[in-house]
């Protein structure tokens, strides 16, 4: 019986396909807590999660994923929120209700004024909110410079993987090649056999 993925509107299984596509497919929480937060993000009325219940990776952030192995995992406490949910299901936006708010809404100039449209998406007055863009840069200096420091750890930290990747690679080789010339000496393969082995 094929793999599904349990999400809304997910058509992905487990199969050759997704697999070269790159998409993972990884199996609910064991533990109470988490299984429940997994199982309320899906947002489906009366679901319950069986010990066979998937999730594919497009349901989770980049970031969420430990890559460090032969495997692909999530991490420790990882809950998925890329979801295509229909509009009765997405969350609304909520608006200002209070007194303090409302006058604060008074205060503020009328191209600044935060406007709810019938898409329930905020924007200011005919610009839209950048929330949806996280690749831009913070306002203050320090914020850029922390963000700076954070991308130049991860450049070194990929830069020591590939550097190590290209030493077990230049390991494997010479073990191969050792062992080709250990086979040759011992007269368990020819020169012909020897030299196409080689190429591999």
């Amino acid at each position: 019986m094929p793999d599904f993925c349990a999400a809304y509107k997910c058509s992905n299984r487990r199969c050759l396909e997704t697999r070269t596509r790159g998409i993972t497919f990884h199996m609910f929480p064991k533990t109470g807590e988490r299984r429940r937060k997994w199982e309320v993000a899906l947002r489906r009325d009366g679901f319950a999660a069986s010990d066979r219940t998937l999730l594919c990776s497009e349901h989770f952030r980049r970031e969420d994923f430990d890559r460090t192995g032969q495997t692909v995992r999530l991490k420790d406490g990882v809950v998925p929120t890329i979801f295509n949910f229909p509009a009765h299901l997405q969350t609304s936006v909520e608006t200002r209700s209070t007194t303090t708010s409302s006058r604060v809404d008074d205060k503020l100039p009328k191209d600044l004024m935060p406007d709810v449209g019938a898409t329930g998406e905020r924007t200011l007055r005919g610009k839209r909110q950048a929330t949806d863009h996280l690749y831009t840069l913070p306002a203050s200096p320090k914020a850029i410079k922390a963000k700076l420091e954070e991308a130049s750890v991860r450049v070194r930290k990929l830069q020591r993987e590939k550097s190590n990747a290209l030493r077990r690679e230049k390991r494997a080789k010479n073990n191969m090649q050792a062992l080709l010339e250990e086979l040759k000496e011992t007269n368990l393969i020819n020169e012909e056999l020897k030299d196409e082995l080689q190429c591999y």
